[in-house]
């Protein structure tokens, strides 16, 4: 698998979001493919032109590091996949899940990665003309103040189909039904779900209509928001019903406190290094900076993936080549990581890395 880590989706080389049948399909398909190895007396040998060139496309290739497969994105994978096998058959009362935890934990990453992956398993079952049609997955957000005309023209816009301002609820809701059961449509991925409050009005009319539309379609929901539960999220009548049919799944930061959990970020820290490709770089730099890391990041795996590539784009920028420990303490991380980040203890002798 391939894509970039944190929550953010794999960047992609087009102008569609993902809530588009095309963008979608264009992050389904993109597999993007490590620069060729020059050597570097090579590189200055190049015309300028040329080199430039070269250039660029490693700091592409390091801007959209490929996906590192953590636990939590496994246990998505899994479960999902499990899920989506349960529900086939199932006339009502489908179950789904939602992936919930703090900013920068790679919820968006693990549930599009779940897509993806269940996508392509479909295109492998349905190859050539069979899967021409299939649209298996559809990925929406739920607007911020959404009410249930936004989120069902947020379904609509997936699949490209366009309504006029007067065209009515049940026409848009209608027409998404139909097109989903004609597409063969059986995983539904819905992020932003914080945008979705439940002590609202306007916010249980939402959590109705996906309701409706969960009945409509013979698909698997799966949710991803920002700490769902302190949202309200399974509080009351519908949060009871949600929480009767979704296994919840929590995104957290990596943990530090045991042996293990350390081996666990150290692994993680080392995965991200192996897909550099830098020319003067030292293997094991960044595992030997494992701590210094974690406690710049605070364990979030979004703001590790920031930081090391933007190392990497500023180590091609000055021509170093290398990251290195002074390097990253140029890289801003965002407010949340500064926020987590524990106090910083001297540097034991002869590593490099913060001792323990």
């Amino acid at each position: 698998m391939t894509g970039q880590t944190g929550d953010d989706a794999d960047a992609l080389p087009a102008d569609e979001p993902l809530t588009t049948k095309e963008g979608w399909r264009r992050f389904v398909d993109y597999q993007p493919e490590p620069p060729t190895p020059l050597d570097p007396v090579a590189v200055k040998g190049l015309s300028r032109a040329h080199r430039l060139g070269v250039e660029e496309a490693r700091r592409d290739y390091h801007g959209q590091l490929p996906l590192v497969n953590t636990p939590t994105i496994r246990q998505v994978l899994r479960t999902g996949r499990m899920l989506v096998q349960l529900n086939r058959g199932q006339v009502s009362a489908r179950r789904g899940l939602i992936l919930s935890g703090a900013s920068g934990t790679g919820k968006t990453t693990a549930l599009t990665q779940l897509g993806r992956t269940h996508e392509r398993a479909i295109g492998k079952r349905y190859p050539g003309p069979a899967g021409h049609n299939r649209i298996p997955v559809v990925y929406v957000t739920v607007p911020p103040a959404a009410t249930p005309r936004m989120l069902a023209v947020e379904f609509a816009r997936f699949f490209g189909l366009e309504f006029g301002s007067r065209a009515n609820m049940p026409d848009i809701v209608n027409a998404v039904c139909a097109t989903a059961a004609r597409t063969s449509v059986d995983l539904v991925l819905v992020d932003e779900i914080h945008n979705l409050n439940l002590a609202t009005r306007s916010g249980a009319e939402v959590s109705d209509q996906l309701k409706y539309f969960a009945e409509r379609l013979p698909a698997t929901f799966a949710y991803a928001g920002i700490e769902v539960e302190a949202q309200g999220l399974f509080a009351g009548v519908r949060g009871r019903q949600i929480a009767g049919r979704f296994t919840l799944i929590g995104s957290t930061a990596f943990a530090y406190g045991t042996g293990e959990q350390r081996e666990a970020w150290r692994a993680l820290v080392a995965s991200l290094e192996g897909m550099l490709h830098l020319h003067r770089h030292k293997p094991g730099t960044l595992v030997n900076l494992s701590e210094y890391l974690y406690q710049r990041t605070g364990g979030m795996i979004g703001t590790l993936s920031q930081l090391i590539r933007g190392a990497a784009i500023l180590a091609i920028d000055d021509g170093s080549e290398k990251i290195t420990r002074a390097l990253l303490d140029e890289i801003p991380v965002d407010y949340a990581a500064t926020r987590s980040e524990p106090p910083r203890r001297r540097p034991s002798a002869g590593r490099g890395e913060v001792s323990a």
